[in-house]
């Protein structure tokens, strides 16, 4: 009696726990905004896909094993480059152990998340004026 609920258990938590990663969602929000609470616009990448949008913004991005690398302007012109670490959810392990052994989350990266909000830190000085406006005298 104690083998047929030992089975019993282990085939219902394969069959729930394991289809749960199938059902994950490929893309994740993330709420993101410049750390002095400017305006402006980024180009988000990763190997899954481009992403252009307006800051401060939430954007849904797909989920992948690299980092999403940001490339940011505010409307003043100060820039801010640098990336977001992509992290390893719970379920692949709960994959691995009790059906597919985290093959399919590996192939198609949704184990993975990125943070749910995150501040790009941008400088509060003003960009340098690299043309010079002043007039020469021509020879």
């Amino acid at each position: 009696m104690k083998k047929l609920v030992i089975i019993a258990f282990v085939a219902f938590a394969a069959t729930t726990v394991g289809c749960a990663t199938l059902t994950e969602d490929a893309m994740t929000p993330i709420a993101l905004s410049f750390s002095d609470g400017s305006n402006g616009k980024c180009k988000l990448k990763n190997k899954r896909g481009v992403w252009e949008v307006k800051i401060p913004t939430t954007v849904y991005v797909r989920k992948s094993d690299d980092a999403l690398t940001y490339d940011c302007q505010t409307e003043d012109g100060r820039t801010a480059v640098g990336s977001i670490p992509s992290e390893m959810g719970a379920k692949i392990a709960l994959s691995a152990v009790f059906l597919d052994f985290g093959i399919t989350d590996a192939i198609t990266d949704k184990h993975r998340k990125y943070t749910p909000s995150f501040v790009i830190p941008i400088s509060k000085d003003a960009p340098k004026d690299t043309h010079n406006n002043s007039t020469q005298p021509t020879q």
